[in-house]
């Protein structure tokens, strides 16, 4: 089987790559906007530039019978684009859903799309999770993003025959991860004194070998066939409780300090910092039954191997 892996630079789409690309029996190729992006020059990979409505796709596509659709326009964290939504549609839709078309008519089978939580919306509150066939509620211009990019790749299913899979996953962390859960685990290194030890909210992870895992059995799985999926480590888990095995794995002690969030939601929009905040201590739960009813899957490993792989202990 010969897949096609969009973004194969990114920290998702590398790491999927590189295992589609030590399994027998599967032929892949990664794509890039520049060859220069590709740490791996030798391995197969083809350059495709920006993706937009107008990428043309046809060298990557020849022999492909399936896709993993990595690439995107992500959600940023200063944002400098006038029109921010214009930006995301651009990449986000237009671009996936030329590629799409373009799969369509080559004769690929099945295009697995990883989406995003987002879709469904930005918190939950505790102990309802949202389900994988919730009505989408997304907040911010990414997730809409997202979201009309799967209304748009059902449709080309619907049209085409070629089978779609959709996966959402909540934040993914894993080594290599950047973003809030790297500032995280430089305060921890660092032995900083956090005001985040009196948080009992619940949020869902996810660990990349977890969600790579389940990329690879939905690339198969005949139940997987025009379904959409949510993915987590199975274990829901408070930012504060979160931080203290961040920290056992580092071998460094945890300084939380058991501020109120009462006081510290207000604190943080002081200084302009109500999105983290509210990221930090907001509840956001996923539901994953389907996928392991439908696709008998499990994780693969626990919060605690996970955070050992991110500091390198495994």
């Amino acid at each position: 089987m010969k897949v096609l892996v969009t973004g194969a630079n990114g920290f998702l789409g590398n790491a999927v790559f590189l295992r589609l690309n030590n399994m027998s029996g599967v032929t892949t190729i990664g794509s890039v906007r520049r060859a220069s992006m590709f740490a791996d020059a030798g391995a197969p990979h083809t350059t495709v530039g920006e993706l937009s409505a107008q990428t043309n796709w046809s060298a990557a596509l020849a022999g492909v019978r399936a896709i993993v659709h990595t690439a995107a326009r992500v959600h940023v964290m200063k944002e400098e684009a006038t029109n921010p939504l214009a930006e995301f549609r651009r990449v986000n839709v237009q671009g996936t859903l030329n590629l799409a078309r373009q799969a369509a008519a080559a004769g690929v089978q099945r295009f697995l799309f990883v989406s995003s939580i987002k879709v469904n919306g930005e918190a939950t509150q505790l102990g309802c999770p949202f389900l994988a066939d919730d009505a989408p509620a997304p907040l911010n211009a990414y997730g809409i993003s997202k979201m009309e990019a799967e209304q748009g790749l059902c449709e080309i299913a619907q049209q085409t025959g070629m089978e779609l899979v959709i996966i959402r996953p909540p934040l993914v962390y894993g080594p290599g991860v950047k973003a809030n859960f790297s500032t995280m685990m430089r305060w921890l290194k660092r032995g900083l004194p956090l005001p985040l030890g009196a948080i009992h909210n619940q949020r869902s992870l996810v660990a990349l070998d977890n969600l790579i895992d389940l990329i690879v059995t939905c690339l198969s799985h005949a139940a997987a066939a025009n379904q959409t999926f949510l993915v987590s480590d199975g274990e829901d888990i408070s930012t504060t409780e979160l931080l203290r095995r961040i920290a056992h794995a580092l071998d460094s002690p945890a300084c939380l300090v058991p501020l109120p969030v009462s006081w510290l939601k207000p604190l943080a929009a002081m200084v302009g910092k109500s999105d983290v905040a509210q990221r930090l201590c907001g509840s956001l739960q996923v539901d994953i039954r389907k996928t392991q009813r439908l696709l008998r899957w499990t994780p693969r490993i626990s919060l605690d191997e996970g955070l050992k792989r991110v500091v390198g202990k495994t």
